[in-house]
């Protein structure tokens, strides 16, 4: 449209040039005048087109998960009274297929025009809701201008949650019903004393007796459960991981799903095993297990054992933003964090690798009498190393338990399967020994 209309110029002015210097006609001298006015209307135009506009975004959440359906309210006010012929609204977004960005025509003065856009979440990690670009221009073509509006918000997209019926719940073992001498948040049977109110502890752990004996409010405080602890090891180490070319799928942001579409995870080790531990995550809080988290991706990160809702938010907060470029090995990590983990708490070691360091973080668990069960990432079928097979076979010879994911294999399935399989082997082993297991 701009060079049509630079054509149509240069062609009045060419035409009335030429006739002017051979007949002199005024026809010709009005060729020329018109379009040099054509050119100042359009500037001018162009000039005051996106002046006194306002584009503003409204979320109904700004916490999401991969799969959702984003939906963002694009508001765009004209306070003034005259018209604009046409706009157009660039989401200029770092979400991947961001949606939102149209063309508008003929908003009117005093006019505010409204619409959805629907973006499919396809990706981990944190975004900026903007910035968002409104442009314009004559109607033909000339000149065109540009307003940037800095993003007000940002969107969190969390991990994939991948539902699941069923999976061995490691029972660990219990200290002698004694209570843990540890400081714990939240309310469990372990009274350990009283303390001072501290803003923003919540009023049921006031001691009402200690309140009115020392004249201020004093708050309970409590150790933790000895029920034992369930640890999520995630191996984020950059030179184990594995990825297959992949093409993240689009959709349209006018279409309107009556229901959530579906979504497959990148062929990545490192999307699986985030994927995995948030799901894991999920299913054991909701069971009321006491979970913590441990990973280095990019940075060392220990997310202390709890059982609440909040701490569901924490670990997955943490996942949307883990990067495949750790340095410390498996074994490294279970190093550091088993000496804090109470005595016959379990773990779960999700990771590609195929390296003696899973063997490794395998004994230093047992060693200090934890329960290991290991999620093992089939890495050559990531396009990564071989051996994985090998490294199970070993594993599941010294008795440890061990989940095999595949590239493309649904991973509620795999859960699934591999819980049926556990479930065999312990009904097979109290056939075996009945009076042994009873004791």
């Amino acid at each position: 449209m701009r060079n049509t209309g630079w054509i149509l110029f240069f062609i009045l002015l060419v035409v009335g040039v030429i006739g002017m210097t051979t007949t002199g006609a005024v026809l010709y001298v009005r060729l020329v005048y018109m379009g040099a006015l054509l050119l100042a209307a359009t500037w001018l135009w162009t000039r005051i087109s996106l002046r006194t506009l306002r584009i503003s975004r409204q979320a109904r959440s700004l916490r999401a998960s991969v799969g959702d359906v984003f939906e963002e309210s694009f508001e765009l006010s004209n306070p003034s009274r005259l018209p604009r012929l046409f706009v157009e609204v660039r989401n200029n977004s770092n979400l991947p297929s961001a949606a939102g960005s149209r063309i508008l025509t003929w908003i009117g003065g005093k006019e505010n025009r409204t619409y959805q856009a629907r973006t499919w979440l396809t990706q981990r990690g944190a975004y900026l809701l903007g910035p968002t670009t409104l442009g314009s221009g004559d109607p033909f073509g000339f000149f065109s201008v540009k307003q940037a509006f800095p993003p007000v918000a940002s969107l969190l997209v969390l991990p994939l949650i991948i539902p699941f019926a069923d999976f061995p719940s490691p029972t660990g073992l219990l200290p002698g019903g004694k209570a843990i001498q540890r400081k714990s948040y939240e309310v469990t049977p372990h009274a350990s004393g009283v303390r001072e109110y501290v803003h923003g502890d919540p009023l049921k752990r006031i001691h009402w007796a200690s309140t009115a004996r020392r004249g201020k409010l004093m708050v309970k405080e409590f150790e933790q459960d000895p029920q034992s602890e369930l640890w999520i090891f995630l191996d984020a180490q950059q030179f184990v991981q594995a990825e297959l070319p992949y093409e993240l799928p689009k959709m349209r942001d006018n279409w309107i799903f009556t229901r959530r579409p579906e979504i497959h995870l990148p062929p990545s080790t490192l999307e699986y095993g985030v994927s995995l531990a948030a799901s894991l995550a999920h299913y054991f809080i909701e069971q009321r297990r006491a979970v913590g988290f441990v990973t280095d991706g990019p940075v060392y990160t220990v997310i202390p054992a709890e059982r609440s809702e909040r701490q569901e938010s924490k670990v997955l907060e943490t996942l949307a933003f883990v990067t495949g470029e750790g340095t410390l090995p498996l074994a490294s990590l279970v190093d550091l964090q088993s000496p804090q983990m109470p005595l016959g708490s379990s773990a779960l070691l999700i990771t590609p690798s195929v390296g003696d360091d899973v063997v490794l973080a395998v004994e230093l668990l047992q060693r200090r009498n934890l329960r290991p069960v290991l999620l093992l990432l089939m890495a050559q079928t990531f396009g990564g190393r071989a051996g994985s097979e090998e490294l199970a076979a070993k594993l599941e010879r010294r008795g440890v338990q061990v989940c095999k994911i595949y590239n493309h294999a649904n991973l509620g399935q795999a859960l699934a399967g591999f819980a049926a399989q556990h479930r065999q082997q312990e009904n097979r082993s109290w056939h075996a020994h009945p009076s042994t297991l009873s004791t």
